[in-house]
């Protein structure tokens, strides 16, 4: 039986006898000394063989990278000189008395602590790409993660409770990934996008604290934060308000990271800031803002609603058309090459342009400024400029003009693209540290102009504020839901709210959304009819465990927290799947291909 991991024998070894088993990672022949890293889990040691041991000697001869190996030796300080501080094992060596290779291996495709080595690759030869220590590492902090979300929701009397993988599609969100029945012809099955209708469906039966860290499915586009399968800690519960799900939630993600990375979020004895869903649209241009950056927006719609400049005046024809400015602190010292970038990647998110004015010489007025908009604007309505956005000289205005959403999704980026370069970094508009946030009071429904009707912002069975329940059907534009988002660093880690359980106010709700009595019961009648059974008030969250591991990580996508991820495009390139099936199984499903596939 293994003695110790290879990578915690440390100095308390030192004349004992022990037992490794792992992978040789590196092995070196010094003069007739071979050496060999031997590599598990939790790091390396060195394994010293020499030729006083001859049957020793001969098998280490033999041993190449990724072999896998039964080292028992005992364990020696290294000589002086030798040390290397950077392993819990850099003081000690083990001279090697037997050594067994349990298993060979093909000659790696790369070396696993090559970092420039492709995703691509990596995630072909996945098995291989987590044997390295980032990897393990990666994995290793998720599964303490997991552990702290058990724990703190095990101490505060939560019960985990599996739900359904297999269930009824509800086509209200994301695009269902869909499970042919073999024995109901012509039905589906769907993967569950949340657990959403079970755990209320939950609270109704009376476990009234749930919690789960489950799979979750949705067939959407992809991003380096997203997945079409990914993990998220789902919670509800009963008889609490708002602030009270949020004050338990915030305590619980405090919890995780000081058990796990040892570090308080927000002072002990403070809370996390709260901010209403429109005061971070209008200050940050998004929902979920990252505070790092010391960089906010100006809505400047009413000062130059009149002035001649074209771009500007024209937008007060828009429904909900905003004119908003960002100032950028030192930014004349930029080349014209990276405003002019900056003006391309705003087009990204479907703006015109990037309107700018440099302030030179604040004090010269007009004389000061220089812009190719400054003459189509009056001397009063520059001074009301920089006085509203607070420039100084040396700074550069950015402005947007269109749509809300336009405005709003172009300048957020650009904030975000600016304060985390190396300019923003160097001149003080970033900031580094953990900054949480919640952001509250959402609107319950957005419009959508490719299906002409309002759909809801997070789900049909957010509840409203009390002060919106009567404009829900007349006025739904301006009605707000009591849902909460907890933001950390730019990235949303869990979303939420309080959901209905009144019949009355849901069939106001499926009115706003165009919904049916019939189509609701049709889609949703399983939980409606449950609702009428005395149901409790209730509420809950899901956190992204995917997200949160990653930003502990530093890690540059999701990717490497996920032991077997899929590409930007949904496939494994470890498995190949998504694959074809044989015909045999698709009559077996009932299915027939429309359109010939090519090989």
């Amino acid at each position: 039986m293994r003695t110790v991991y290879c990578g915690l024998v440390d100095e308390k070894y030192i004349g004992q006898t022990v037992t490794l088993f792992g992978w040789a990672h590196r092995r070196r022949d010094h003069g007739g000394v071979i050496f060999i890293d031997l590599r598990d889990r939790e790091g390396l040691v060195q394994v010293v063989c020499d030729p006083d041991r001859p049957t020793v000697f001969e098998t280490a001869d033999k041993i190449r990278n990724e072999y896998c190996v039964k080292v028992v030796g005992l364990v020696r300080a290294r000589p002086e000189g030798t040390k290397n501080d950077a392993l819990v094992s850099g003081g000690v060596e083990v001279l090697c008395q037997e050594l067994e290779i349990l298993n060979a291996s093909l000659t790696p495709p790369f070396q696993l602590d090559d970092d420039t080595v492709s995703e691509s690759a990596r995630l072909t030869y996945r098995v291989l790409d987590l044997r390295r220590q980032q990897m393990q590492n990666n994995l290793k902090l998720r599964f303490k993660v997991t552990q702290a979300f058990r724990h703190f929701l095990d101490d505060q009397g939560f019960i985990d409770i599996e739900t359904p993988v297999l269930t009824k599609s509800t086509p209200e969100g994301a695009r269902d990934y869909l499970v042919p029945s073999r024995v109901q012809d012509g039905n589906f099955f769907a993967l569950p996008q949340s657990p959403q209708l079970f755990k209320q469906m939950l609270m109704v039966a009376g476990f009234d604290r749930y919690y789960q860290i489950v799979k979750c499915f949705r067939d959407e586009d992809l991003r380096a934060d997203r997945q079409p399968e990914f993990t998220q800690v789902d919670i509800e519960t009963s008889f609490l308000n708002e602030l009270e799900i949020r004050e338990i939630m915030e305590n619980l993600i405090r919890s995780v990271f000081k058990k796990t990375l040892d570090v308080d979020l927000v002072a002990p004895e403070a809370r996390f800031p709260i901010m209403p869903y429109v005061e971070a649209m209008a200050r940050f241009g998004s929902d979920k803002p990252d505070l790092r950056v010391k960089l906010e927006l100006k809505e400047v719609t009413d000062i130059v609603a009149d002035c001649e400049f074209k771009v500007f005046s024209s937008v007060k024809s828009l429904h909900n058309g905003k004119v908003v400015a960002m100032c950028v602190p030192g930014a004349c010292s930029m080349a014209r090459s990276e405003i002019d970038a900056y003006t391309e990647f705003v087009k990204i998110y479907g703006a015109k342009g990037l309107a700018y004015i440099k302030v030179n010489e604040k004090a010269k007025g007009r004389e000061g400024l220089q812009s190719p908009i400054v003459k189509n604007i009056s001397d009063e309505i520059l001074a009301q400029l920089l006085e509203v956005t607070g420039a100084n000289d040396g700074d550069v205005i950015f402005f947007g003009a269109d749509k809300a959403k336009i405005v709003y999704d172009s300048l957020g980026a650009l904030r975000l693209k600016i304060g985390h370069s190396e300019f923003g970094r160097k001149n003080g508009l970033f900031e580094e540290g953990w900054k949480p946030l919640w952001v509250v009071d959402f609107p319950m429904f957005e419009y959508s102009e490719e299906d002409d009707r309002w759909t809801a912002c997070h789900h049909p069975f957010t509840s409203p504020h009390d002060d919106c329940v009567d404009k829900l059907e007349s006025d739904p534009e301006n009605c707000f839901a009591k849902a909460y988002d907890m933001v950390l660093n730019g990235w949303e880690i869990g979303g939420g709210s309080v959901r209905i359980h009144r019949a009355d106010v849901q069939s106001k709700v499926f009115s706003a959304l165009k919904i049916t009595p019939e189509e609701a019961q049709l889609k949703f009648g399983f939980l409606l009819d449950s609702l009428q059974y005395g149901a409790p008030p209730h509420g809950g969250i899901a956190f992204g465990l995917d997200r949160i591991v990653t930003m502990m990580t530093g890690a540059p996508s999701i990717r490497d927290v996920i032991a077997f991820p899929k590409t930007q495009r949904a496939q494994c390139l470890l498995t190949g799947a998504p694959s074809m099936v044989d015909e045999k199984q698709l009559r077996e499903l009932h299915i027939r291909l429309r359109n010939e596939v090519k090989a």
